[in-house]
Parts: structure tokens; C-alpha cells; sequence
């Protein structure tokens, strides 16, 4: 992986509560757990597994995305995804 490598979703799965299964366009693909963030801020209607559930790929940011318009940084989700990783990356 090059330094200058930015890392865009492009899948994300629902596993259970808090635990998504996420694609990159590099091929990477890792499970990130949430199940222990303590969501405070504009990050609190997360708490809710329903809510959380309801997570898509924002294209245009290349993230995650809920459909209040929150979302993540795609940078430390990878990272997460890669000491997660199901394929090598």
C-alpha cells in the first residue's frame, strides 16, 4: 500500500449490532466492530442498533454513511478493516 493511498468504501455489510463487514477498492475487505464506542455528540443516535443498521455507502464521499448525513472517515475504518481483514490485502 503506497503512503498516498486514500482508501474509498465501496460495500458495507450489517453482520449483527454494531459490527459491519466493509469493502475498499483496493480489495481489502474486514470486519469493524463498534459494539464498545461509547457514541456521544452528533455520533449518539449510533446507540441504537436499528439506527446504526440503516448504514450505506456514500460514493461521493466514499465512506459510510446513515441517512441523517453522518459519517465517518474512511481512513481509520480502513485501518480497522485491515487488522480485521478476510483477504489479504
Amino acid at each position: 500500500m503506497s503512503s498516498s493511498y486514500l482508501p474509498c468504501v465501496v460495500g458495507v455489510a450489517v453482520l449483527r449490532d454494531h459490527v459491519l463487514r466493509l469493502l475498499f477498492d483496493d480489495g481489502t475487505v474486514g470486519d469493524v466492530d463498534f459494539s464498545m464506542e461509547k457514541w456521544t455528540g452528533v455520533f449518539e443516535p449510533l446507540r441504537d442498533a436499528e439506527y446504526f443498521a440503516q448504514v450505506r455507502v456514500d460514493p461521493e464521499a466514499g465512506t459510510i454513511a446513515w441517512p441523517d448525513g453522518l459519517d465517518m472517515a474512511p481512513e481509520p475504518l480502513y485501518e480497522q478493516a485491515r487488522a480485521h481483514s478476510l483477504t489479504a490485502a
